[in-house]
């Protein structure tokens, strides 16, 4: 028990002591940095009154209240300064490990025959085990003559100076140039030839002078005299020498007398702290060398003070020193001060400011300050460049965007009247009543209706041309034709079959609404109808079949009617030219409108038209037409003649025969059946079960009339759409029932029949698609809609 009494007493004496040191540290930090003696600081290591020094060394004993003397030395003390206070307050020196205080006293000189009793008297500073040592900055200053003056205790190093009075009487004649003045020369210190004889230098007439550097590590230097008399006691009787850190002239440097009566010179020693014990130099805060050069550049102002400490033989040694920035006593807690650098002045000019200029706003900062200027010009000067740049760009872009629309503008009104678009204004002008049905769309209505003819409105492609979905802005959907290619030879006659087409008016028939001739190649708009077209509905399957008889007997009337209307109602004549099934486009109501008027042509009074090349589909090709090239409205009868078949027996214009794999078109084959009483085994099975034979009969002979190899021998299109309308409507009545002719078996061995495999090579063409012989669905689907040119 006893012993845990002894253990917690230590401990609380150990603590009290701790406290009572960290005490002191405040302590001495606030009642001992305003000591003096007289006039002179005395700032704290050093310290008058008791526990106002580090230790004894830096003890200041202040005799008769204004002399202080270092107690252990006994020396007079002149001067007390810190690390970095002598430097300016204008200069931005920081504190590096070779910053040390100062401290200037009192030390005896060596004097040689100036006493009266004739003793003389030797100097010798000894800083042994003392915290101070020789500055560098101190000289060694001999005044009389005849004698050397050198340091003693440095051995082997030897410093020294003569004195050599004769020397004065046989000086040479002056050489300096006379063009410079005693001003100039007085405020150059290597100007030295041209100052007056009392302002010169120390040179060894009367009183010599050697600078002492490099002697930090000596701890006793002493000052000797040596005569040069020679037995001669009437030279040089009086001589003294002395270390001392002022500047002494042949002007003041010539009584060794005056300065044996003084019988002092002020010396300037370093130092630095000493110690057993470094708890007080870590309690002060400050960063170390190694620490400091770790800090960041962004945080290096905020430290205030540094410090740099050796152990040599046990004993500490310590500088410290303020950093760039701040001013005080670094070896006070918080003694370094920032200097407010916003009032510091310029005595040079006329007391302004030192660091800023007077437009500027000063703020000062921790170690630093910033000068922030006037930005009312800077604010003005880049709001005038920014709105300049900004009307530079924007008059760029608006030339550039002026003649990027002229551009354009120049090139839709070349490609207007290349495409023939004042043809089309006069032909339009010229036909009364026709102004209105007729429009000539600009390029930005069609790009807006289309969404600049966007890859999501497409309805169909092929080899001629894109078909896009549009809306006009009255709300109507329109199909929109751009075709890839145009042939410039041809755009008078396609102007005038723009005119023509334009005035059909008929309910089965696909109405052109406009065209638009600002595009590199025209673009046709048409009505828009929304079911596909027949070769569709009949060859391709679908689960939800609607293609009943019904539908494609009223499906033949409408086209009946339509062709019979371009043939003999129309204004003028209009043969189709390419009537196939894929030109035959079925609206909501599967109500039938032919299409795709490509390849039409208007007729003379002889209603016959003569063509240098073939033009047509495959299957459907009237084989009269190749032999004479003579289109006729018969020819238009022959391709009906086909639909006729197709709607009938469900097969496309071009057949490979299962047995023999011949490739026949459907017309032959058909007719081969009728002649061999097969036409049953040839139907639809789609259709077989739900039709009326006698009206399926009734427009198989209608088609055979239709497909008569002899053009003259087939009906007209007005007796077909007749003879339709009365099948469709009566079919029971005998009067539809359509007789045979009798010369059928002699027509159908006079006929001159035309192979398919021939016909292929005889320049028959089709405007949307090449024809190849194949039973696909490709061989006969064209792009809708067509062309009309």
């Amino acid at each position: 028990m006893r012993c845990n009494n002894n253990y917690s007493t230590l401990f609380l004496l150990s603590l009290m002591l701790m406290l009572l040191l960290a005490s002191n540290v405040v302590t001495l930090s606030s009642s001992c940095q305003t000591e003096s003696c007289g006039s002179i600081k005395i700032p704290y290591p050093f310290g008058i009154q008791e526990g106002c020094y580090i230790n004894e060394w830096y003890k200041i004993e202040c005799r008769n209240d204004t002399l202080p003397f270092l107690f252990k030395m006994g020396l007079e003390v002149v001067n007390i300064s810190l690390p970095l206070e002598t430097e300016s307050i204008y200069s931005f020196i920081s504190y590096s490990p070779s910053s040390y205080g100062s401290i200037r006293i009192k030390s005896p000189i060596t004097s040689v025959g100036c006493s009266r009793d004739g003793k003389d008297s030797d100097s010798v500073l000894n800083l042994t085990d003392s915290p101070f040592f020789f500055e560098a900055g101190n000289s060694l200053v001999a005044v009389g003559c005849n004698g050397k003056a050198s340091l003693t205790n440095i051995e082997p190093i030897k410093v020294g100076c003569e004195l050599n009075c004769t020397a004065r009487k046989e000086r040479p004649p002056s050489k300096s140039i006379p063009f410079f003045d005693d001003d100039w020369c007085s405020s150059n210190p290597v100007c030295t030839k041209n100052k007056r004889e009392e302002e010169r230098r120390c040179d060894g007439n009367g009183c010599c002078e050697e600078t002492v550097e490099g002697f930090q590590d000596q701890r006793v230097i002493g000052v000797g005299i040596e005569s040069f008399d020679q037995g001669n006691s009437t030279l040089g009787k009086c001589r003294v020498a002395f270390l001392t850190d002022e500047v002494y002239m042949l002007s003041n440097a010539t009584r060794p007398e005056s300065f044996f009566s003084k019988g002092y010179a002020t010396v300037r020693m370093g130092w630095i702290i000493q110690t057993n014990n470094l708890s007080y130099i870590k309690s002060l805060g400050c960063k170390t060398a190694k620490e400091y050069e770790s800090v960041s550049f962004y945080k290096v102002r905020e430290v205030t003070c540094i410090c740099n400490s050796i152990a040599t033989s046990g004993t500490n040694y310590a500088n410290c020193g303020c950093n760039q920035g701040y001013r005080g006593n670094p070896y006070l807690l918080n003694g370094c001060k920032d200097i407010n650098e916003c009032q510091v002045r310029d005595p040079n000019r006329n007391e302004r400011r030192m660091y800023c200029r007077d437009s500027d706003t000063c703020v000062n900062m921790p170690g630093t300050f910033n000068c922030v200027g006037d930005k009312t010009g800077a604010i003005m000067i880049g709001v005038g460049s920014g709105f300049g740049v900004l009307v530079l760009v924007g008059g760029i872009w608006l030339l550039r965007k002026f003649l990027k629309k002229r551009k354009i503008t120049r090139r839709k009104r070349m490609f207007f009247k290349r495409n023939g678009g004042l043809l089309l204004q006069q032909q339009l002008q010229t036909r009364d009543g026709n102004v209105e049905k007729t429009r000539i769309f600009t390029s930005r209505e069609l790009e807006k209706a289309t969404e600049n003819f966007s890859d999501n409105r497409i309805l169909g492609q092929g080899g001629q041309g894109t078909v896009y979905k549009g809306m006009l802005v009255d709300g109507r959907t329109v199909a929109v034709k751009k075709s890839k290619v145009v042939d410039e030879d041809k755009l008078e006659e396609f102007i005038n079959e723009v005119v023509i087409l334009t005035q059909v008016n008929h309910r089965h028939v696909v109405k052109l609404m406009g065209c638009c001739l600002e595009t590199e190649v025209p673009v046709l708009v048409y009505e828009f109808i929304p079911n596909g077209n027949l070769f569709q509905h009949i060859h391709e399957e679908s689960d939800d079949y609607s293609m009943i008889w019904g539908v494609r007997l009223r499906i033949a009337v409408d086209i009946a009617g339509a062709l019979s209307y371009l043939h003999s109602a129309a204004c003028s004549p209009i043969y189709h030219r390419d009537v196939k099934s894929t030109n035959i486009l079925l609206d909501e109501k599967y109500r039938a409108k032919v299409s795709d008027f490509g390849t039409s042509r208007t007729v003379t009074v002889d209603h016959t038209h003569w063509t240098t090349v073939i033009s047509g589909t495959v299957g459907y090709v009237d084989p009269e037409y190749y032999g004479s090239s003579q289109y006729t409205d018969k020819s238009d009868v022959y391709s009906f003649g086909v639909i006729l078949v197709e709607l009938i027996t469900g097969e496309k214009p071009v057949i490979t025969l299962p047995d023999s794999q011949e490739i026949r078109g459907l017309a032959d084959h058909f007719r081969a059946a009728m002649k061999e009483n097969k036409f049953f085994d040839i139907i639809d099975a789609r259709i077989k079960d739900a039709c009326k034979p006698e009206q399926v009969m009734a427009v198989a002979n209608l088609a055979r009339k239709c497909l008569n190899s002899k053009g003259k021998k087939r009906p007209y299109m007005r007796e077909v759409f007749a003879q339709l309308e009365k099948i469709c409507s009566s079919p029971e009545d005998p009067l539809v029932k359509i007789e045979t002719d009798k010369d059928d078996d002699e027509e159908e061995e006079g006929m001159n029949m035309i192979e398919i495999a021939d016909s292929w090579t005889t320049g028959v063409t089709a405007p949307a698609f090449i024809i190849v012989p194949s039973p696909s669905s490709s061989d006969v689907k064209p792009l809708f809609p067509r062309p009309t040119w």
